[in-house]
Protein backbone atom coordinates (compact mmCIF):
# COMPACT_ATOMS: atom_id res chain seq x y z
CA UNK A 1 0.00 0.00 0.00
CA UNK A 2 1.18 3.53 -0.67
CA UNK A 3 2.53 4.97 2.56
CA UNK A 4 2.78 8.69 1.84
CA UNK A 5 1.98 11.39 -0.68
CA UNK A 6 5.54 12.49 -1.45
CA UNK A 7 7.04 11.71 -4.86
CA UNK A 8 10.58 10.34 -4.73
CA UNK A 9 13.47 10.98 -7.10
CA UNK A 10 14.55 8.30 -9.52
CA UNK A 11 16.94 5.68 -8.09
CA UNK A 12 20.67 6.11 -8.92
CA UNK A 13 21.50 4.73 -12.32
CA UNK A 14 17.92 5.10 -13.64
CA UNK A 15 18.02 8.60 -15.22
CA UNK A 16 15.18 7.76 -17.60
CA UNK A 17 12.56 7.44 -14.87
CA UNK A 18 10.42 10.54 -14.92
CA UNK A 19 8.81 12.20 -11.91
CA UNK A 20 5.88 14.57 -12.15
CA UNK A 21 6.38 17.82 -10.24
CA UNK A 22 3.97 18.54 -7.42
CA UNK A 23 2.63 21.58 -9.27
CA UNK A 24 2.15 22.20 -12.97
CA UNK A 25 2.47 19.94 -15.94
CA UNK A 26 5.04 17.23 -16.53
CA UNK A 27 7.19 18.60 -19.36
CA UNK A 28 7.98 15.18 -20.83
CA UNK A 29 5.70 14.39 -23.78
CA UNK A 30 4.54 10.80 -23.96
CA UNK A 31 4.62 9.63 -27.60
CA UNK A 32 2.93 6.84 -29.49
CA UNK A 33 4.30 3.50 -28.32
CA UNK A 34 1.93 1.24 -30.22
CA UNK A 35 3.84 1.10 -33.53
CA UNK A 36 2.36 2.22 -36.82
CA UNK A 37 -1.39 1.99 -37.25
CA UNK A 38 -1.32 -0.26 -40.30
CA UNK A 39 -5.01 -1.17 -40.29
CA UNK A 40 -7.31 0.63 -42.71
CA UNK A 41 -6.44 3.23 -45.33
CA UNK A 42 -3.99 6.10 -44.97
CA UNK A 43 -6.67 8.72 -44.33
CA UNK A 44 -8.05 6.66 -41.45
CA UNK A 45 -4.58 6.32 -39.94
CA UNK A 46 -3.98 10.03 -40.30
CA UNK A 47 -7.29 10.74 -38.60
CA UNK A 48 -6.35 8.53 -35.65
CA UNK A 49 -3.01 10.30 -35.24
CA UNK A 50 -4.62 13.72 -35.57
CA UNK A 51 -6.99 13.11 -32.67
CA UNK A 52 -5.59 13.68 -29.19
CA UNK A 53 -5.02 10.39 -27.38
CA UNK A 54 -6.93 9.33 -24.31
CA UNK A 55 -4.29 9.86 -21.62
CA UNK A 56 -4.48 7.34 -18.81
CA UNK A 57 -3.12 7.63 -15.30
CA UNK A 58 -2.55 4.13 -13.90
CA UNK A 59 -2.62 3.50 -10.15
CA UNK A 60 -0.70 0.30 -9.48
CA UNK A 61 1.48 -1.97 -11.60
CA UNK A 62 0.76 -5.34 -10.07
CA UNK A 63 -0.90 -8.24 -11.84
CA UNK A 64 -3.73 -6.21 -13.37
CA UNK A 65 -1.79 -3.00 -13.95
CA UNK A 66 1.05 -4.77 -15.72
CA UNK A 67 -1.42 -6.76 -17.79
CA UNK A 68 -3.22 -3.58 -18.83
CA UNK A 69 0.02 -1.96 -20.00
CA UNK A 70 1.09 -5.11 -21.85
CA UNK A 71 -2.18 -5.58 -23.72
CA UNK A 72 -2.42 -1.90 -24.62
CA UNK A 73 1.09 -2.04 -26.07
CA UNK A 74 0.64 -5.30 -27.94
CA UNK A 75 -2.79 -4.48 -29.41
CA UNK A 76 -2.40 -0.72 -29.87
CA UNK A 77 -3.15 -0.85 -33.59
CA UNK A 78 -6.33 -2.88 -33.42
CA UNK A 79 -7.60 -0.90 -30.41
CA UNK A 80 -7.00 2.41 -32.19
CA UNK A 81 -8.63 1.08 -35.36
CA UNK A 82 -11.74 0.22 -33.36
CA UNK A 83 -11.92 3.44 -31.37
CA UNK A 84 -10.51 5.97 -33.84
CA UNK A 85 -8.31 7.26 -31.04
CA UNK A 86 -5.12 6.15 -29.36
CA UNK A 87 -5.09 5.14 -25.69
CA UNK A 88 -1.83 6.00 -23.94
CA UNK A 89 -0.67 5.29 -20.41
CA UNK A 90 0.87 8.65 -19.59
CA UNK A 91 1.61 8.31 -15.87
CA UNK A 92 1.90 5.41 -13.43
CA UNK A 93 1.98 5.44 -9.63
CA UNK A 94 3.94 2.57 -8.09
CA UNK A 95 5.80 1.76 -4.92
CA UNK A 96 8.88 0.34 -6.64
CA UNK A 97 10.05 2.85 -9.24
CA UNK A 98 13.08 0.84 -10.35
CA UNK A 99 11.04 -2.30 -11.04
CA UNK A 100 8.42 -0.29 -12.91
CA UNK A 101 11.09 1.41 -15.05
CA UNK A 102 12.36 -1.97 -16.19
CA UNK A 103 8.87 -2.96 -17.29
CA UNK A 104 7.67 0.30 -18.82
CA UNK A 105 10.74 1.90 -20.29
CA UNK A 106 11.66 5.60 -20.21
CA UNK A 107 8.67 7.21 -21.91
CA UNK A 108 6.10 6.76 -19.11
CA UNK A 109 6.07 9.19 -16.21
CA UNK A 110 6.60 7.28 -12.95
CA UNK A 111 5.75 8.54 -9.48
CA UNK A 112 5.40 6.93 -6.08
CA UNK A 113 2.64 9.30 -4.98
CA UNK A 114 -0.71 8.23 -6.47
CA UNK A 115 -2.25 11.65 -5.73
CA UNK A 116 0.09 13.17 -8.32
CA UNK A 117 -1.66 11.02 -10.91
CA UNK A 118 -5.23 11.88 -9.94
CA UNK A 119 -4.38 15.58 -9.65
CA UNK A 120 -2.34 15.92 -12.85
CA UNK A 121 -4.08 18.17 -15.41
CA UNK A 122 -3.05 16.03 -18.41
CA UNK A 123 -4.68 12.83 -17.13
CA UNK A 124 -8.04 12.19 -18.80
CA UNK A 125 -8.94 8.97 -17.01
CA UNK A 126 -7.63 7.24 -13.90
CA UNK A 127 -7.37 3.44 -13.82
CA UNK A 128 -7.42 2.21 -10.22
CA UNK A 129 -6.01 -1.29 -9.72
CA UNK A 130 -4.30 -0.99 -6.34
CA UNK A 131 -7.12 -2.74 -4.46
CA UNK A 132 -8.39 -2.13 -0.95
CA UNK A 133 -11.15 0.19 0.18
CA UNK A 134 -9.43 3.02 2.05
CA UNK A 135 -6.74 4.68 -0.07
CA UNK A 136 -8.49 3.53 -3.24
CA UNK A 137 -11.65 5.34 -2.13
CA UNK A 138 -9.73 8.57 -1.48
CA UNK A 139 -8.01 8.40 -4.85
CA UNK A 140 -11.16 7.62 -6.82
CA UNK A 141 -13.17 10.38 -5.16
CA UNK A 142 -10.32 12.85 -5.73
CA UNK A 143 -10.12 11.87 -9.40
CA UNK A 144 -13.88 12.38 -9.75
CA UNK A 145 -13.69 15.74 -7.99
CA UNK A 146 -11.05 16.73 -10.55
CA UNK A 147 -13.44 15.88 -13.38
CA UNK A 148 -11.66 12.70 -14.46
CA UNK A 149 -13.28 9.48 -15.57
CA UNK A 150 -12.40 6.38 -13.53
CA UNK A 151 -11.95 2.75 -14.51
CA UNK A 152 -11.54 0.26 -11.68
CA UNK A 153 -11.31 -3.50 -11.23
CA UNK A 154 -11.84 -3.14 -7.48
CA UNK A 155 -15.05 -4.99 -6.57
CA UNK A 156 -14.59 -4.51 -2.82
CA UNK A 157 -14.32 -0.75 -3.25
CA UNK A 158 -17.56 -0.52 -5.23
CA UNK A 159 -19.46 -3.04 -3.12
CA UNK A 160 -18.69 -1.10 0.05
CA UNK A 161 -18.51 2.51 -1.20
CA UNK A 162 -20.28 2.28 -4.56
CA UNK A 163 -23.26 4.44 -3.68
CA UNK A 164 -21.00 7.31 -2.63
CA UNK A 165 -18.72 6.92 -5.65
CA UNK A 166 -21.49 6.69 -8.24
CA UNK A 167 -23.28 9.70 -6.74
CA UNK A 168 -20.08 11.74 -6.88
CA UNK A 169 -19.52 10.73 -10.51
CA UNK A 170 -23.07 11.71 -11.43
CA UNK A 171 -22.64 15.11 -9.80
CA UNK A 172 -19.40 15.73 -11.71
CA UNK A 173 -20.66 14.36 -15.03
CA UNK A 174 -17.95 11.70 -15.28
CA UNK A 175 -17.99 7.93 -15.80
CA UNK A 176 -17.02 5.21 -13.34
CA UNK A 177 -16.54 1.99 -15.33
CA UNK A 178 -15.91 -1.39 -13.69
CA UNK A 179 -16.36 -4.36 -16.02
CA UNK A 180 -13.17 -5.93 -14.66
CA UNK A 181 -14.52 -5.82 -11.10
CA UNK A 182 -17.18 -8.49 -11.58
CA UNK A 183 -16.43 -11.40 -13.89
CA UNK A 184 -13.18 -10.27 -15.54
CA UNK A 185 -13.17 -11.66 -19.09
CA UNK A 186 -16.97 -12.13 -19.09
CA UNK A 187 -18.64 -8.85 -20.21
CA UNK A 188 -21.60 -9.37 -17.92
CA UNK A 189 -21.99 -5.72 -16.86
CA UNK A 190 -22.22 -4.67 -20.51
CA UNK A 191 -24.72 -7.47 -21.14
CA UNK A 192 -26.95 -6.30 -18.29
CA UNK A 193 -26.66 -2.59 -19.04
CA UNK A 194 -26.98 -2.80 -22.81
CA UNK A 195 -27.64 -6.23 -24.30
CA UNK A 196 -30.55 -7.02 -21.96
CA UNK A 197 -31.79 -3.47 -21.49
CA UNK A 198 -35.24 -4.30 -22.94
CA UNK A 199 -35.80 -7.02 -20.34
CA UNK A 200 -37.13 -7.39 -16.84
CA UNK A 201 -34.55 -9.53 -15.08
CA UNK A 202 -36.04 -12.33 -12.98
CA UNK A 203 -32.86 -13.79 -11.53
CA UNK A 204 -29.11 -14.02 -11.82
CA UNK A 205 -27.07 -17.01 -10.69
CA UNK A 206 -23.36 -17.31 -11.14
CA UNK A 207 -20.13 -19.10 -10.38
CA UNK A 208 -18.20 -15.90 -9.76
CA UNK A 209 -15.16 -17.03 -7.81
CA UNK A 210 -12.55 -19.18 -9.53
CA UNK A 211 -10.77 -20.29 -6.34
CA UNK A 212 -13.83 -21.92 -4.83
CA UNK A 213 -14.91 -23.43 -8.13
CA UNK A 214 -11.50 -25.06 -8.53
CA UNK A 215 -11.66 -26.46 -4.98
CA UNK A 216 -15.17 -27.86 -5.43
CA UNK A 217 -14.24 -29.34 -8.82
CA UNK A 218 -11.30 -31.14 -7.23
CA UNK A 219 -13.36 -32.38 -4.29
CA UNK A 220 -15.89 -33.85 -6.71
CA UNK A 221 -13.44 -35.32 -9.23
CA UNK A 222 -10.92 -36.77 -6.78
CA UNK A 223 -12.92 -37.23 -3.59
CA UNK A 224 -10.40 -35.19 -1.62
CA UNK A 225 -11.10 -33.06 1.45
CA UNK A 226 -11.55 -29.32 1.40
CA UNK A 227 -8.14 -28.87 3.06
CA UNK A 228 -6.36 -30.99 0.44
CA UNK A 229 -8.12 -29.28 -2.47
CA UNK A 230 -7.27 -25.87 -1.01
CA UNK A 231 -3.60 -26.81 -0.65
CA UNK A 232 -3.56 -27.89 -4.29
CA UNK A 233 -5.19 -24.62 -5.35
CA UNK A 234 -2.56 -22.66 -3.44
CA UNK A 235 0.26 -24.67 -5.01
CA UNK A 236 -1.08 -23.89 -8.49
CA UNK A 237 -1.66 -20.21 -7.75
CA UNK A 238 -5.47 -20.39 -7.80
CA UNK A 239 -5.72 -19.50 -4.09
CA UNK A 240 -3.98 -16.88 -1.99
CA UNK A 241 -1.82 -17.76 1.02
CA UNK A 242 -4.69 -16.35 3.08
CA UNK A 243 -7.71 -17.65 1.15
CA UNK A 244 -10.45 -16.43 3.51
CA UNK A 245 -11.69 -13.70 1.17
CA UNK A 246 -12.47 -16.34 -1.45
CA UNK A 247 -13.41 -19.48 0.47
CA UNK A 248 -15.70 -17.62 2.88
CA UNK A 249 -17.71 -16.24 -0.05
CA UNK A 250 -16.87 -12.56 0.45
CA UNK A 251 -15.38 -12.03 -3.00
CA UNK A 252 -18.44 -13.56 -4.65
CA UNK A 253 -20.73 -11.41 -2.49
CA UNK A 254 -18.95 -8.23 -3.61
CA UNK A 255 -19.55 -9.20 -7.24
CA UNK A 256 -23.15 -10.24 -6.64
CA UNK A 257 -23.84 -6.82 -5.11
CA UNK A 258 -22.89 -5.11 -8.38
CA UNK A 259 -24.76 -7.63 -10.53
CA UNK A 260 -27.95 -7.14 -8.51
CA UNK A 261 -27.78 -3.37 -8.78
CA UNK A 262 -27.48 -3.56 -12.57
CA UNK A 263 -30.20 -6.19 -12.88
CA UNK A 264 -32.84 -4.72 -10.59
CA UNK A 265 -32.13 -0.99 -10.31
CA UNK A 266 -31.39 -1.09 -6.59
CA UNK A 267 -28.63 0.67 -4.64
CA UNK A 268 -25.34 -1.08 -3.97
CA UNK A 269 -25.97 -2.94 -0.70
CA UNK A 270 -23.27 -5.44 0.15
CA UNK A 271 -24.28 -5.42 3.82
CA UNK A 272 -27.60 -7.10 2.92
CA UNK A 273 -26.12 -10.11 1.11
CA UNK A 274 -26.33 -13.43 2.97
CA UNK A 275 -22.89 -15.02 2.71
CA UNK A 276 -21.75 -18.58 3.34
CA UNK A 277 -18.47 -20.06 2.15
CA UNK A 278 -17.33 -23.60 1.42
CA UNK A 279 -15.08 -24.27 4.40
CA UNK A 280 -17.65 -26.47 6.16
CA UNK A 281 -18.41 -28.67 3.15
CA UNK A 282 -17.68 -32.36 3.61
CA UNK A 283 -16.42 -34.39 0.65
CA UNK A 284 -18.90 -37.09 1.69
CA UNK A 285 -21.82 -34.74 0.95
CA UNK A 286 -20.36 -33.87 -2.43
CA UNK A 287 -20.15 -37.61 -3.18
CA UNK A 288 -23.68 -38.25 -1.88
CA UNK A 289 -25.01 -35.39 -4.00
CA UNK A 290 -23.37 -36.92 -7.07
CA UNK A 291 -25.07 -40.26 -6.35
CA UNK A 292 -28.40 -38.44 -6.29
CA UNK A 293 -27.69 -36.76 -9.64
CA UNK A 294 -26.46 -33.38 -8.42
CA UNK A 295 -23.27 -31.42 -7.96
CA UNK A 296 -22.31 -28.66 -5.52
CA UNK A 297 -21.26 -25.18 -6.65
CA UNK A 298 -20.73 -21.94 -4.75
CA UNK A 299 -23.31 -19.67 -6.38
CA UNK A 300 -24.12 -16.02 -6.10
CA UNK A 301 -27.88 -15.72 -6.49
CA UNK A 302 -30.01 -12.60 -6.91
CA UNK A 303 -33.75 -13.08 -7.39
CA UNK A 304 -36.68 -10.71 -7.53
CA UNK A 305 -40.06 -11.94 -6.34
CA UNK A 306 -43.29 -10.54 -4.93
CA UNK A 307 -41.74 -10.11 -1.48
CA UNK A 308 -38.62 -8.28 -2.64
CA UNK A 309 -35.06 -9.38 -3.38
CA UNK A 310 -33.06 -12.44 -2.46
CA UNK A 311 -29.32 -11.73 -2.28
CA UNK A 312 -27.31 -14.75 -1.25
CA UNK A 313 -24.00 -16.52 -1.74
CA UNK A 314 -23.74 -20.13 -0.57
CA UNK A 315 -22.96 -23.70 -1.64
CA UNK A 316 -25.80 -24.89 -3.87
CA UNK A 317 -26.98 -28.23 -5.23
CA UNK A 318 -27.74 -28.10 -8.95
CA UNK A 319 -28.66 -30.92 -11.30
CA UNK A 320 -25.67 -32.72 -12.81
CA UNK A 321 -26.91 -31.98 -16.33
CA UNK A 322 -27.38 -28.25 -15.70
CA UNK A 323 -25.12 -25.95 -17.73
CA UNK A 324 -23.54 -24.47 -14.61
CA UNK A 325 -22.65 -27.97 -13.40
CA UNK A 326 -20.22 -28.25 -16.32
CA UNK A 327 -18.27 -25.12 -15.36
CA UNK A 328 -15.19 -26.60 -13.73
CA UNK A 329 -11.76 -25.61 -12.51
CA UNK A 330 -11.12 -21.90 -12.05
CA UNK A 331 -13.63 -20.86 -14.71
CA UNK A 332 -16.60 -18.57 -14.07
CA UNK A 333 -20.09 -18.40 -15.55
CA UNK A 334 -23.14 -16.20 -15.05
CA UNK A 335 -26.68 -17.19 -15.99
CA UNK A 336 -29.46 -14.62 -16.36
CA UNK A 337 -33.21 -15.24 -16.63
CA UNK A 338 -35.14 -12.39 -18.21
CA UNK A 339 -38.67 -12.07 -19.50
CA UNK A 340 -37.96 -11.49 -23.20
CA UNK A 341 -34.54 -13.02 -23.87
CA UNK A 342 -35.17 -16.01 -21.62
CA UNK A 343 -32.17 -17.76 -20.08
CA UNK A 344 -28.76 -16.58 -21.28
CA UNK A 345 -25.35 -17.71 -20.03
CA UNK A 346 -21.93 -16.08 -20.09
CA UNK A 347 -18.72 -18.09 -19.57
CA UNK A 348 -15.04 -17.29 -19.25
CA UNK A 349 -12.01 -16.85 -17.05
CA UNK A 350 -12.73 -15.16 -13.73
CA UNK A 351 -9.18 -14.11 -12.94
CA UNK A 352 -5.83 -13.46 -14.57
CA UNK A 353 -3.59 -10.58 -15.56
CA UNK A 354 -4.48 -10.15 -19.21
CA UNK A 355 -8.01 -11.45 -18.70
CA UNK A 356 -8.71 -8.59 -16.30
CA UNK A 357 -6.80 -6.20 -18.53
CA UNK A 358 -9.16 -7.10 -21.38
CA UNK A 359 -12.10 -5.83 -19.33
CA UNK A 360 -10.25 -2.72 -18.14
CA UNK A 361 -9.31 -1.79 -21.70
CA UNK A 362 -12.86 -2.44 -22.91
CA UNK A 363 -13.96 0.23 -20.43
CA UNK A 364 -11.28 2.58 -21.76
CA UNK A 365 -12.50 1.97 -25.31
CA UNK A 366 -16.04 2.84 -24.23
CA UNK A 367 -14.72 6.06 -22.73
CA UNK A 368 -13.03 6.93 -26.02
CA UNK A 369 -16.42 6.61 -27.71
CA UNK A 370 -18.58 8.50 -25.21
CA UNK A 371 -16.33 10.99 -23.45
CA UNK A 372 -17.58 13.86 -25.64
CA UNK A 373 -21.25 13.01 -25.03
CA UNK A 374 -23.35 14.82 -22.49
CA UNK A 375 -23.59 12.77 -19.31
CA UNK A 376 -27.32 12.17 -19.77
CA UNK A 377 -26.61 10.42 -23.09
CA UNK A 378 -24.18 7.88 -21.61
CA UNK A 379 -25.12 4.44 -20.33
CA UNK A 380 -25.81 4.85 -16.58
CA UNK A 381 -23.27 3.36 -14.16
CA UNK A 382 -25.84 0.95 -12.70
CA UNK A 383 -27.88 0.40 -15.89
CA UNK A 384 -30.80 2.54 -14.62
CA UNK A 385 -31.01 6.31 -14.61
CA UNK A 386 -29.98 7.62 -11.18
CA UNK A 387 -33.48 8.89 -10.45
CA UNK A 388 -34.90 5.43 -11.12
CA UNK A 389 -32.66 3.64 -8.59
CA UNK A 390 -34.95 2.56 -5.75
CA UNK A 391 -34.77 0.46 -2.61
CA UNK A 392 -36.46 -2.92 -2.52
CA UNK A 393 -36.84 -5.03 0.62
CA UNK A 394 -34.20 -7.75 0.86
CA UNK A 395 -35.48 -10.99 2.31
CA UNK A 396 -33.75 -12.39 5.37
CA UNK A 397 -32.34 -15.80 4.56
CA UNK A 398 -34.71 -17.34 7.13
CA UNK A 399 -37.62 -16.29 4.90
CA UNK A 400 -36.19 -17.68 1.67
CA UNK A 401 -37.93 -20.80 0.41
CA UNK A 402 -35.86 -23.48 -1.34
CA UNK A 403 -35.43 -27.22 -1.59
CA UNK A 404 -32.83 -28.55 0.85
CA UNK A 405 -30.39 -31.42 0.81
CA UNK A 406 -30.14 -32.74 4.37
CA UNK A 407 -27.84 -35.40 5.83
CA UNK A 408 -28.25 -36.88 9.30
CA UNK A 409 -25.88 -39.43 10.84
CA UNK A 410 -28.16 -41.88 12.65
CA UNK A 411 -27.72 -44.79 15.02
CA UNK A 412 -30.46 -47.39 15.54
CA UNK A 413 -32.02 -46.63 12.19
CA UNK A 414 -35.14 -48.78 12.47
CA UNK A 415 -36.21 -47.05 15.65
CA UNK A 416 -35.19 -43.51 14.63
CA UNK A 417 -36.43 -43.28 11.06
CA UNK A 418 -40.20 -43.36 11.83
CA UNK A 419 -39.73 -40.70 14.49
CA UNK A 420 -37.71 -38.64 12.01
CA UNK A 421 -40.52 -38.67 9.44
CA UNK A 422 -43.09 -37.80 12.11
CA UNK A 423 -40.98 -34.85 13.23
CA UNK A 424 -40.84 -33.48 9.69
CA UNK A 425 -44.58 -34.00 9.24
CA UNK A 426 -45.32 -32.11 12.45
CA UNK A 427 -43.07 -29.24 11.29
CA UNK A 428 -44.76 -29.27 7.87
CA UNK A 429 -41.50 -30.04 6.09
CA UNK A 430 -42.29 -32.16 3.06
CA UNK A 431 -39.83 -34.87 2.00
CA UNK A 432 -39.60 -35.67 -1.73
CA UNK A 433 -36.73 -38.19 -1.56
CA UNK A 434 -35.00 -40.18 1.19
CA UNK A 435 -32.01 -42.51 0.88
CA UNK A 436 -30.22 -44.54 3.53
CA UNK A 437 -26.54 -44.73 2.60
CA UNK A 438 -23.42 -46.24 4.05
CA UNK A 439 -21.77 -43.85 6.46
CA UNK A 440 -18.46 -42.54 5.06
CA UNK A 441 -16.42 -43.20 8.21
CA UNK A 442 -18.39 -45.06 10.93
CA UNK A 443 -19.86 -48.51 10.16
CA UNK A 444 -22.09 -48.26 13.24
CA UNK A 445 -23.99 -45.36 11.73
CA UNK A 446 -26.20 -44.78 8.70
CA UNK A 447 -26.20 -41.64 6.59
CA UNK A 448 -29.80 -40.62 6.00
CA UNK A 449 -29.88 -38.26 3.04
CA UNK A 450 -33.08 -36.53 2.00
CA UNK A 451 -34.36 -33.79 -0.25
CA UNK A 452 -37.15 -31.63 1.10
CA UNK A 453 -40.01 -30.01 -0.69
CA UNK A 454 -39.61 -26.20 -1.03
CA UNK A 455 -39.37 -25.01 2.57
CA UNK A 456 -38.63 -21.78 4.39
CA UNK A 457 -35.30 -21.93 6.16
CA UNK A 458 -36.75 -20.91 9.51
CA UNK A 459 -39.17 -23.87 9.35
CA UNK A 460 -36.46 -26.38 8.49
CA UNK A 461 -34.12 -25.02 11.17
CA UNK A 462 -36.80 -25.50 13.79
CA UNK A 463 -37.18 -29.16 12.88
CA UNK A 464 -33.42 -29.71 12.75
CA UNK A 465 -32.95 -28.12 16.17
CA UNK A 466 -35.27 -30.76 17.64
CA UNK A 467 -33.62 -33.66 15.79
CA UNK A 468 -30.14 -32.70 16.91
CA UNK A 469 -31.21 -33.19 20.53
CA UNK A 470 -31.99 -36.87 19.97
CA UNK A 471 -29.40 -39.33 21.31
CA UNK A 472 -29.59 -41.39 18.10
CA UNK A 473 -28.74 -38.42 15.86
CA UNK A 474 -24.98 -37.95 15.93
CA UNK A 475 -23.46 -34.50 15.60
CA UNK A 476 -25.04 -31.79 13.51
CA UNK A 477 -27.18 -31.98 10.40
CA UNK A 478 -25.54 -31.10 7.09
CA UNK A 479 -27.70 -28.88 4.86
CA UNK A 480 -27.19 -27.51 1.36
CA UNK A 481 -29.74 -25.40 -0.51
CA UNK A 482 -30.83 -26.59 -3.94
CA UNK A 483 -31.76 -24.50 -7.01
CA UNK A 484 -33.46 -25.52 -10.25
CA UNK A 485 -32.43 -22.41 -12.24
CA UNK A 486 -34.56 -22.93 -15.31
Amino acid sequence: MYQDHQASVSPPGRPKVKRAPSGGREPHEVGNRGGSFALGNHSSVASIHAMAPLRVGLLGLGTVGAGTYTVLQRNAEVIAARTGRRIEIAMVAVRNLARAARLLGPEVVLVDDPFLVVNHPDTDVVVEVIGGTTLARELVLQAIANGKHVVTANKALLAVHGSEIFAAAQAQGVVVAYEGAVAVSIPIIKALREGLTANRIEWIAGIINGTTNYILSEMKAKGVSFADALADAQRLGYAEADPAFDVEGIDAAHKLTLLASNAFGVPVQFDKVHVEGITQLDSADIAFAERLGYCVKLLGIAKRNAQGLELRVHPTLIAADHLLAHVNGPMNAVMVKSDAAGVTMYYGAGAGSEQTASAVIADLVDLCRVSDLAHRHRVPSLAFQPGAIAELPVLAVEDVETVYYLRLDIAKLSRTLPKLMACFADAKVGVQQLDVLEHPSDPELNAVVLLTEPTQERVLRGAIAELEQWPTVMGFAKTIRMEGLC
